[in-house]
């Protein structure tokens, strides 16, 4: 009978031997271009993703372009031949102002002025700027018309088309004489800095929630607090090994963590905590089934007889998930390799880190107690002749 627990020390080992690489990225992300690679969802910035006709075009000298222009540009290349620029928020379009109360309509029934009369105004009259606010929005003006023109929006995402005024327009101007022409354009994305720090607070705020919500229900489930602490610390450590991973991948192959990354870290942690359940619930049943057994043998007991339950169920997830990073695109590949790393850790920590973090807890109480360790003591040598 293979001794999971007999064995913890070096599985803490292990885990710190996994986690400690990541959180030393992970600190460094502030200070330095190291560490975790955050998209425009979550800093703000434009992100603009274009193809120079010319092949040699180097992203120093996009930079540089970018520079001599004021803005403060980071230009990186991809495996497509594009150009990904991300720099400061530009393009964004301000919000139109109300209409005055002065230039609305009077309400239905109110005295016309003196010397007109309603029911004679001419067509020309009903389209003049006092027509009514309702129907203004249909009002486009062309461009030689005399009405004045209203802003022009800002570039979606995917958009394909090089902007051609305000400062983006600038930009391709300056671009194109010094770097040639831009033969193709991917992507135009602009997100202001007050919608980014939201969804980094609704982020953070997301992943709390949960991990506090399934705590507090583990803790009432077991009726011991100290089932919900341990499945905590697990949660904790498959969180800082799949953040750290991202760190260490944005680091070297510059791999960024977007919004879909935290509805990844969300069906993460749900899964490991599946997994922790099932090898507590049967401790449970063990431990009121084998009343007077060492704390240890039983928890040894549990993970050897969920072992198998455990693996093959992330076996079959896993396969699942190699198949969409292979052949699901691009779109969806960081995503899903979030949840490869999240799944194979959180199986892990539930076996190899949750459990035995319970032994050694249940041991430390019984010794502050003064009471009978509730751990097998060492096996006795046997002698020899």
């Amino acid at each position: 009978m293979f001794d999971v627990i007999g064995k913890r020390r070096w599985f803490y080992i292990f885990s710190l031997l996994l986690t400690i690489p990541g959180l030393i990225f992970i600190v460094l992300s502030p200070f330095t271009d190291a560490g975790l690679q955050l998209t425009i969802d979550y800093t703000g910035g434009t992100r603009w993703e274009i193809k120079f006709a010319d092949p040699n075009v180097t992203t120093e000298q996009v930079e540089r372009v970018f520079a001599d222009n004021g803005l403060d540009a980071t230009a990186i290349r991809t495996e497509s031949g594009f150009i990904e620029i991300k720099t400061e928020p530009i393009g964004l379009v301000e919000e139109p102002p109300s209409p005055s109360p002065s230039a609305s309509v009077a309400p239905s029934g109110s005295a016309a002025p003196s010397g007109s009369a309603a029911p004679t105004e001419s067509p020309a009259a009903s389209a003049s700027p006092s027509a009514s606010p309702s129907a203004s929005p249909s009002l486009s003006p062309s461009p030689g018309s005399s009405g004045e023109p209203s802003p022009s929006p800002a570039a979606p995402s995917g958009n394909t088309e090089l902007p051609t005024d305000g400062k983006l327009g600038e930009m391709v101007t300056a671009l194109e004489s010094r770097l040639g022409e831009i033969e193709a354009q991917r992507s135009l994305t602009t997100i202001g800095a007050v919608v980014s720090s939201d969804l980094l607070n609704q982020a953070i705020i997301l992943v709390l929630v949960g991990s506090l919500g399934i705590v507090s229900w583990i803790t009432y489930r077991f009726r011991d607090v100290k089932f919900g602490v341990t499945a905590l610390v697990s949660l904790l450590h498959d969180v800082i090994v799949v953040v750290g991973s991202f760190a260490i991948l944005g680091t070297f192959f510059h791999v960024e963590i977007d919004a879909l990354f935290v509805t990844a870290m969300l069906t993460v942690i749900g899964f490991s905590v599946h997994d922790t359940i099932v090898v507590f619930d049967r401790i449970r049943e063990n431990k009121a089934r084998h009343l007077g057994e060492p704390f240890d043998e039983v928890v040894n007991h549990s993970i050897l007889q969920t072992f198998g339950r455990s693996i093959t169920t992330s076996l079959t997830v896993l396969l699942t998930l190699l198949a969409l990073f292979l052949f699901g695109g691009s779109a969806i590949s960081d995503f899903v390799l979030a949840l490869l790393i999240g799944i194979i850790i959180g199986t892990y920590s539930s076996i190899f880190v949750a459990s035995p973090l319970l032994v050694d807890w249940y041991a430390w109480e019984d010794r502050r107690h003064g009471r009978q360790p509730t751990t097998r003591a060492p096996r006795a040598r046997r002698a020899t002749s």
